[in-house]
This record gives structure tokens, C-alpha cells and sequence, in this order.
């Protein structure tokens, strides 16, 4: 889904998806339309080629808009793999070896489809299709799959649902970022700043904790940024309330610990999911904190 883009201004050109079709013979029959696999007895003649086209086959489109989200799975509530912004380099394509249909219909401007491509490039995971460039409301020539049932729930209170209730921020206001604001409530009653934020993601009692809160003994103990896991969080509870803030870690990007990759709610962007490095400099008023609700 989309966390921003501007709405079509001019008619989606009919193109044809470049295929890419691994071990083939030039005379080789076309993929079927939707990716249906022949009837033949697997193994022999026609039936089995066309199977075998289908399995091996990849397929490059273009993408429209900016800032769109590719999820982990087909689930549309699950969380962020990363985004496409059609302007970025090597972003204005995606290559796609499958799609399922979801059942979810997720619309932008004329755009509309319940399909969600597996994509293998530039992000690897789970784009809707409503984010590609063609007139049809699914991808032509790539193979659909059932549709797989989301997986169970997380348990309350765990790293992961705290990163799946973080995630969902991403896309909750009509497919874009939830918008930021200290005196502004979303929907779910949970206050529109970095600490609302991090309180909803926490399942802390609506409207949230202010930052000095989070970072209070009744909610987090500090540990060493060097300690940080999937969900505990990274604070500045010093100052007054236009310096302090507070972000949600998700992962070291490197090995070296030299940037990580954060959920946090600013004032420029609203919800975001990007690489940081608040706390890793020396004299940094920024510390580790890890919610008590974990249990470690």
C-alpha cells in the first residue's frame, strides 16, 4: 500500500511487461495469461512446458507514485519490507515472479486491485499491484498462487506485535503515514507524537506516555545501545518537549553497529521506517531502553 504519492494525473499507458524466461529454446511456447499451467501429464509435452515456463518465468513493470509500501507477506497488515518511490534510482521498475489474490481491494485514484505481486526487485517482498503501471487490476503473465492465511497473532505484549502495531501506522491514514501532531489523536485514541506513537505500539493505555514517561521505571530499564533487540526502544528525555523524542528500534543495519533501522514518528514525515543513528555518537543524549512488558 501507499504511504505517499500524488494522485494520477494522466491515464496509466498500456505496456507490456518485460519477460525474463530462464533455460528456454526461442521457440518456446508464451507464458498463458494469469500464469495458467497447462493440462498435459506433468513431465511430457506441452502441459509440462508450459508448467515449466510458468514456474521459471519473472516479469519487470513500472511503477507509479512514491513512497509505497512492500510488505513481508501478502498480508496487507503485515508489516514494512521497505517502500518503492518511483522517482528513486532503480525504482521506477519491479520485477515480480508471482501474485496472489488477497480478496483485499486496495484503491488510489483510478487504481484499483485486490492482487498482490511477489516482487524479487528493487525490495523483495509484497507490493499491491494497484502500484504498478498498467491499465489491468493484475500482473499479465505471472503465475498466481493461493492466497496463504496470515499467520497466527503474535502474543500481546511481544517484540513482534509491537513492530506489527508499529508498521501499521505506515499506511493507517487512507494508505499514507499517519500525520504528526502533540496535540493531534488518531483514530485508535493514541496522541499524533513520537510518544503517542511508541505507546500505541507498546499497547500502552490510550493516549500514550509523554517521553519522559517511556523512559520512567514503570514502562523501560535502560541498557546499553549495544544490547538493543526488535522493539525496544531508542530515547532523549532531556530538555522540553520540542527536543525530546523517542523512536522504536527494529534492527542493526550492519554488523559494526554503525546505523539501525527505527520506526519513528516525526514532524517532517509523520510515521517513517528508515536507517538512523541517534545515540551512537559519544555525549549523545540519546539511550537504550528495553519495555519491561518483554520480560528480559
Amino acid at each position: 500500500m501507499p504511504t505517499h504519492h500524488p494522485h494520477r494525473t494522466r491515464p496509466r499507458r498500456r505496456l507490456l511487461p518485460a519477460l525474463t524466461l530462464a533455460c528456454l529454446a526461442a521457440g518456446a511456447l508464451a507464458v498463458p495469461a494469469h500464469g495458467t499451467p497447462g493440462t498435459a501429464t506433468p513431465g511430457t509435452g506441452t502441459g509440462a512446458l508450459q508448467q515449466a515456463v510458468t514456474r521459471q518465468a519473472a516479469a519487470s513493470f513500472p511503477t507509479w507514485g512514491t513512497r509505497w509500501v512492500v510488505h513481508t507477506t501478502s498480508d496487507i497488515d503485515s508489516p514494512s519490507a521497505g517502500t518503492i518511490n518511483q522517482t528513486s534510482p532503480g525504482q521506477d521498475r519491479v520485477t515480480a515472479d508471482y501474485q496472489v489474490d488477497t480478496g483485499r481491494r486496495v484503491c488510489e485514484g483510478s487504481a484499483c486491485s485486490t492482487f498482490m505481486a511477489h516482487i524479487t526487485r528493487p525490495v523483495t517482498g509484497f507490493l499491491t499491484v494497484a502500484a504498478v503501471d498498467i491499465p489491468e487490476d493484475r500482473l499479465p503473465g505471472v503465475p498466481v498462487r493461493p492466497h496463504a492465511p496470515p499467520p497466527p497473532a503474535p502474543r500481546p505484549g511481544s517484540r513482534q506485535q509491537t513492530l506489527q502495531r508499529a508498521a501499521a501506522w505506515l499506511t493507517a491514514h487512507h494508505g499514507r503515514p499517519v500525520p504528526y501532531g502533540q496535540h493531534l489523536y488518531w483514530r485508535d485514541g493514541y496522541r499524533q507524537d513520537c510518544s503517542g506513537y511508541a505507546s500505541m505500539a507498546l499497547g500502552l493505555p490510550t493516549p500514550g506516555e509523554n517521553t519522559v514517561g517511556l523512559a520512567g521505571p514503570r514502562i523501560t530499564r535502560p541498557i546499553p545501545m549495544s544490547e538493543l533487540q526488535p522493539g525496544d526502544l531508542v530515547i532523549d528525555a532531556l530538555g522540553n518537549n520540542n527536543t525530546r523524542h523517542a523512536v522504536i528500534f527494529e534492527k542493526w543495519n550492519d554488523t559494526a553497529h554503525r546505523s539501525y533501522t527505527a520506526y519513528e514518528q516525526g514532524s517532517t514525515n509523520g510515521t517513517s521506517h528508515r536507517s538512523l543513528t541517534y545515540g551512537l555518537t559519544a555525549g549523545s543524549e540519546y539511550k537504550a531502553y528495553r519495555p519491561l512488558q518483554y520480560g528480559n
